[in-house]
């Protein structure tokens, strides 16, 4: 409506009811826009490149379906508080798994990290991510090449509202630099601790979609208690996430209980024995280091998972130390080979999940199988 045309009264009063309840029928649309760092196999943040950025997002069913919020929105992390002043229309990801979240709540970031480990190929993008661009129709999304440090000015380029880095292992710098581009919504307690629930539920309010998150949320939990109900040899096992080298046996890794990766094996009824819960000192730390004379530890433990193969298998029980843990000793052990996608689901969000489960949950029967 021109601003300078003259109106009767009466037509005023009718278009302005029309615009209103054009307004209040259309749907907005939100628009478009690493694996976890650890002391042994992933890179701590995300790197430099210029793309340019996506038209507009995409958006399914789902994503139109959007619930009101109050806003302005206020978001607290523990780098600082995302002060959000309406419903982001542009938004954009950084590090590890976050665009998997607005993917699947069917919104396309304006741009969005690439994968740092697991990708099949040179595009950084793992393929459960892939898969769900593919279905939402977006063809060339706005990758930002950073897997060596955060891309602050192809971040700038992407002109986002909101930035989601609810995993993550951004700095009180990263966050300073970022919140002056955009509202960062950042992880609320400790680095690349956010589990995959508190990821969504962050994420989706950034968004505005909260109830959408929730949905989101009880589909997975829901699949999650599906597939696990199939192997009940799993129940109640005894559990630890390690690391170890081939090249060095002398020390080992253990991710602790606020690691991403060992709470989703623990909402399955796994649990870590205290043997190894006595040994952590920092609550918000996500691993510990042992040396492999220490590795009693390990001696209650039913099963084992990490990263490596057969050949590591073979030489951590030809080991005199480390092959006397019951657990390697028997072969109750679920290696996860770096040359497959499962190598990068271990830090799940809900599309790595439901692309992998099947999977993971065949690995890891199989080694609870191997339990005496």
């Amino acid at each position: 409506m021109n601003a300078n045309r003259k109106y009767s009264l009466l037509t005023a009063i009718i278009s302005i009811i029309l615009v209103l309840a054009l307004v209040g029928c259309g749907a907005k649309e939100a628009a478009p826009a690493a694996a976890p760092a650890s002391t042994d196999t992933a890179a701590a943040e995300t790197a430099p490149a210029e793309t340019a950025p996506a038209e507009t997002s995409k958006t399914d069913s789902a994503a139109a379906e959007t619930t009101d919020t109050q806003y302005p929105l206020t978001i607290k992390g523990a780098l600082g508080e995302a002060v959000i002043e309406s419903k982001p229309e542009r938004i954009v990801t950084i590090q590890w798994g976050n665009q998997d979240v607005a993917l699947a709540l069917g919104v396309v970031p304006d741009g969005f990290s690439a994968a740092n480990f697991g990708a099949q190929d040179s595009s950084g993008l793992l393929p459960w991510t892939k898969e769900k661009l593919d279905e939402l129709g977006a063809a060339d999304p706005n990758v930002f090449q950073d897997t060596d440090g955060l891309d602050f000015e192809a971040i700038s380029d992407a002109k986002p509202d909101v930035i989601l880095a609810a995993y993550s292992g951004i700095t009180q710098e990263d966050y300073d630099t970022l919140s002056e581009i955009a509202p960062v919504v950042a992880y609320p307690t400790s680095p690349w601790t956010t589990k995959w629930r508190e990821q969504v539920q962050l994420t989706a309010e950034g968004m505005g979609m909260p109830a959408e998150g929730e949905k989101l949320i009880a589909d997975t939990e829901a699949l999650i208690n599906e597939k696990f109900a199939a192997y009940p040899q799993l129940k109640d096992k005894k559990i630890a996430w390690v690391n170890f080298s081939a090249d060095d046996l002398s020390k080992l890794h253990i991710y602790t209980p606020v690691d991403t990766r060992v709470s989703f094996l623990e909402e399955m009824g796994l649990t870590y024995p205290e043997s190894i819960t006595s040994l952590i000192t920092d609550p918000t730390s996500y691993s510990l280091e042992l040396s492999a004379e220490n590795a009693q530890a390990l001696n209650d433990v039913d099963l084992i998972v990490g990263y490596g193969d057969d050949k590591l298998l073979t030489a951590l029980q030809a080991d005199p130390l480390l092959g006397k843990i019951p657990a390697i000793e028997r072969g109750s052990v679920a290696f996860i080979a770096a040359d497959t996608p499962l190598v990068a689901a271990g830090t799940p969000t809900p599309l790595s999940i439901a692309y992998t489960i099947d999977d993971y949950m065949k690995l890891l029967g199989a080694a609870a199988d191997k339990v005496k």
